[in-house]
């Protein structure tokens, strides 16, 4: 006789979110989902950390912004512990300064609470087995975050020397009022000319003028 095989256990998740009309949602939308079992709801980022160490969960659906304890630090204190835990931040927030800090937290997941059931079940499957998650809106910010050049940044010295270019003054005359060698202010200027992208003192002040590097005067 051919024993059937038991099907899979349901994944463990727990809810949290300082929103209780949000987290009676969220068990209703997953209520009927027979491979997800809702073990606990906490309401705030401090409950959310406990009830993990105490229910031990498989994926923990995180708000970003809660009280006492936001979805980053909880995040961060969840995956610092014992249990092997994912998280999934579920947030209404799609700035890129949300979604860099759940991402750096660690987070394996970032959905919007727009997403549709189907997308919610599968994302908590994919959290469960490690795979990164991400709201197609929030992937397009990432990418496109990762694609602007580094910013420029000039040393105080470099500032020093290009401020002076933008007065006028020559390379001997910069020298004497920074008590450096010509050499080295030219030196400064070559590395100045390499970080803007440039080929000239010109050049080099109207660009840095631009990019708010140097004062207007």
């Amino acid at each position: 006789m051919t024993v059937a095989p038991h099907p899979p256990s349901p994944l463990r998740v727990l809810l949290a979110d300082d929103h209780t009309v949000m987290r009676a949602g969220l068990v209703a939308l997953l209520a009927s989902e027979p491979t997800i079992d809702i073990v606990g709801e906490a309401g705030d980022g401090r409950e959310a950390v406990q009830l993990v160490e105490q229910l031990k969960p498989d994926v923990v659906l995180l708000d970003l912004r809660m009280p006492v304890l936001d979805g980053v630090g909880a995040t961060t204190e969840i995956l610092a512990g014992p249990t092997a835990t994912r998280v999934l931040i579920l947030t209404t927030y799609d700035t890129d300064a949300d979604i860099e800090r759940g991402v750096e937290a660690g987070a394996t997941g970032y959905l919007l609470k727009d997403a549709t059931r189907d997308q919610l079940v599968e994302a908590i499957h994919s959290a469960s087995r490690g795979e990164t998650v991400l709201a197609p809106r929030v992937a397009q910010r990432l990418v496109a975050k990762m694609r602007q050049p580094a910013p420029v940044a000039l040393t105080p010295r470099e500032a020093d020397v290009l401020n002076a270019v933008a007065e006028g003054l020559s390379n001997a005359e910069i020298g004497r009022r920074l008590f450096i060698g010509e050499a080295t202010v030219k030196t400064h200027l070559l590395r100045i000319f390499a970080k803007l992208d440039v080929s000239d003192r010109t050049r080099a002040v109207v660009v840095a003028m631009n990019s708010g590097l140097l004062e207007r005067s």
